[in-house]
This record gives structure tokens, C-alpha cells and sequence, in this order.
């Protein structure tokens, strides 16, 4: 199959499937998602995925209607029905279906899952970016749904022929739109606290797992706008492309001083995908 979607226990070509009017997402965006690459058929990070996942939707009150093994069992079984290993893999869970109420109904919630050939992301693209002041909502660390002010910082960066956008609280440096963000000065690599305010991202603890095992201090403190500015270098991670590097912020060149730890970085952080997805 060149796509694969499931809903509720039914397979088809995404551009096949449909879903309730009331499913709660129409309404409310009441659900949590999670995703991460396939590559050979094998799904990275599957594990810490999956846990990320019940995570978020034990946050908001959604029961799974899977256990962890079940869902596992499940994403596996699909990714096999593809024409390609090389995939992009995506779940959610929402609420359930029932009439519009801001209350929660007592129904059964509702799981999906799209699978789509893709390739990891260029790791080695030189990133440009631009910063935006961060008004999303306080539960940054629960991969919900509503997305809205994502999507709109995402399209800024778009519009301006950058690559993401780097959100900011009055100055304090949270995330991007769809990925982390961190720093390295005097050698060491700063990123933001898993708190409520970022996402604790898949990539981003690969990332400071892989500095410890280098030998790089890490530094898990807030830090601010300026700071990135002025830092040795600016590294961005997601799912999609473990390990970025950005050398322009807001017009003006960012990093570049120490391209011999941040290449050291990738080629691990990318050995370690490529081992992990071998045939």
C-alpha cells in the first residue's frame, strides 16, 4: 500500500477513510497524538514514543482503548503492509464520539493511525530561523491536538523563507513550533527544562543522552533570546530530523564556532537511527 490509515479497527488508503462528524476532535481538538520514523520497516523509538503518548492522554483524562504492547503489536502489523519501510508513522487518540458538550461523554475513544512513505530529513541543511513570542496555552508537555498556534508560527517561518520559528516567553526561550531548541556555549549544551512549558521531545533526550556519552556537560536551566543569539551554536531536533543546525536568526548569523563538536553530535545521533532501523 502506498498510504495506510486505520480507524476504530478499519483499514483503507487514507484518502479512503472517513470519520464521525462528532468525533470530539471536530469540535474540540480533544485528543493527544505522537509520531516518529519508520525506516526498513523498523519504527524508532517506538518505546519511548508509545510511553510519551500515554502520557499526554493520561494527562487529560482519555483512556487508550489499547495497552502499550497491544498498540506496539498494532503500528508493527501496519508498517508491514507498506509498499515502503521508509515511513512516516502517526497515531492519535481522541475522547470519542458523541454529541457536542464541553463535558466528557461516556463513550469509547477513538484511535487513529496514518502511515506515510517519507525519508529522514537533510541533517546536515544549514537552518534558518526566526522568533516569534510564545502564546500557546501552559500544557506545552502534553502532546494535544490543538495546534493552532503551531500551525501560525510555522507559516510565519514559511512566509519569511525560513525553516522554524523560535518561541519565546518574555524572552525565556521555550521551543520551536514542531521541534526543540537548544544551545551550546563554552562547550556545553544548554537546553530548556522538561517543564510544563515545551514538549519533552523523543529527539531531545536522544540528544543529551548522546552529550553525556560524549563527554559534553549539559545544562538543563532556562535561557533567553540574547543567549541564543550569542551562542557557539543553535541545534534544533525533531523526529523528522534528529539533529539540525541553524546559522541565521531573525537575519542575522547564529553559531558556527564550534562545527567540530556539533559534527561529532550528528554523526552519532545519526549512526545511532541507522543502527536501530538496519535491515
Amino acid at each position: 500500500m502506498k498510504t495506510l490509515g486505520y480507524y476504530n479497527g478499519k483499514f483503507a488508503e487514507i484518502d479512503e477513510m472517513t470519520v464521525p462528524m462528532n468525533d470530539r476532535v471536530c469540535y474540540f481538538g480533544d485528543g493527544v497524538y505522537d509520531a516518529t520514523m519508520s525506516r526498513n520497516y523498523k519504527i524508532f523509538a517506538l518505546d519511548e514514543h508509545i510511553d510519551r503518548f500515554f502520557n499526554s492522554a493520561g494527562l487529560l483524562k482519555i483512556k487508550i482503548p489499547h495497552t502499550k504492547d497491544e498498540l506496539k503489536a498494532l503500528l508493527n502489523e501496519m508498517v508491514r503492509k507498506m509498499d515502503s519501510g521508509n515511513l512516516f508513522v502517526y497515531w492519535q487518540v481522541t475522547r470519542g464520539t458523541a454529541d457536542r458538550n464541553h463535558a466528557f461523554p461516556e463513550v469509547g475513544a477513538n484511535m487513529w493511525i496514518t502511515l506515510r512513505p517519507c525519508e529522514l530529513a537533510d541533517i546536515y541543511h544549514p537552518m534558518k530561523l526566526i522568533s516569534a513570542e510564545d502564546t500557546r496555552f501552559l500544557h506545552c508537555n502534553i502532546k494535544t491536538l490543538n495546534l493552532l498556534p503551531s500551525v501560525m508560527a510555522a507559516q510565519k517561518a514559511a512566509e519569511a523563507g525560513c525553516d522554524e520559528t523560535v518561541l519565546h516567553r518574555g524572552g525565556r526561550v521555550t521551543e520551536c513550533a514542531h521541534s526543540n531548541v537548544h544551545i551550546i556555549q563554552d562547550g556545553m549544551l544548554k537546553t530548556a527544562p522538561a517543564d510544563n512549558l515545551i514538549l519533552p521531545g523523543i529527539a531531545r533526550a536522544h540528544l543529551i543522552a548522546m552529550c553525556k556519552r560524549l563527554g559534553i556537560a549539559v545544562n538543563e536551566t532556562p535561557y533567553t533570546l540574547d543567549e541564543l543569539r550569542q551562542a557557539e551554536e543553535v541545534i534544533v531536533t525533531s523526529s523528522g530530523q534528529l539533529c539540525g543546525v541553524a546559522v541565521e536568526l531573525d537575519g542575522q548569523p547564529v553559531g558556527g564556532k564550534r562545527p567540530e563538536l556539533v559534527a561529532a553530535l550528528q554523526k552519532e545521533l545519526l549512526a545511532e537511527f541507522m543502527a536501530a532501523t538496519a535491515e
